[in-house]
């Protein structure tokens, strides 16, 4: 029996205006449509993280709390992610960057890919967040795709219609994915 690498797609904002969800959920379809991987949106507001509660520090992976040692069962149990984030302020949210701090361990080694959006793209947070998770030694693919929403969108609430809007982003989704791919299948051979 052939085994289906799980991935999770880990929605970086909580804000209650958020185009997330739609964007996550689109960005999946495309992975869908490059591999038979299992792909499992993460919403963070599921996840409630209080802000540094844990009193050891990650890198030991001794967890109090019942929150922190449910989110390690959750990151473990992928053999990859995809952050999908917007960038506030030329930066990622702060509850991507708590989601990524509760764990260490369930990181390291961890084939990702990083898809960002904003009003300029989300290189600036795409950069931020890569440093991040190289610090947690991920195996980061190098494609970035960086979406980039229109001042409508942002400041007025615009509905979007990402297989109308995003169409020029698909091809490196896809590169992203592929690169993922290959990223699983040198983990699981390690």
């Amino acid at each position: 029996m052939k085994h289906t690498p799980k991935v999770l797609l880990i929605m970086g904002s909580v804000r209650t205006s958020r185009v997330c969800p739609r964007v996550t959920e689109w960005v999946a379809g495309i992975g869908r449509s490059c591999n038979d991987f299992n792909y499992e949106i993460i919403d963070l507001t599921d996840w409630p993280l209080p802000m540094d509660d844990e009193p050891g520090i990650p890198a030991m992976g001794s967890y109090l709390h019942t929150h922190t040692r449910a989110w390690s069962e959750k990151v473990a149990s992928a053999e990859a992610v995809v952050f999908v984030t917007p960038q506030y302020n030329w930066g990622y949210p702060a509850v991507l960057k708590n989601a990524l701090d509760h764990l260490y361990k369930e990181w390291r080694d961890k084939p990702a890919a990083i898809v960002s959006y904003g009003g300029h793209g989300g290189g600036k947070c795409s950069g931020q967040l890569r440093q991040v998770a190289e610090a947690l030694e991920m195996r980061l693919v190098p494609t970035s795709p960086g979406i980039t929403l229109s001042d409508d969108v942002i400041r007025h609430g615009a509905s979007i219609d990402p297989d109308q809007d995003f169409v020029a982003h698909v091809e490196a989704i896809k590169q992203a994915f592929n690169e993922l791919a290959v990223q699983v299948e040198l983990a699981n051979r390690a």
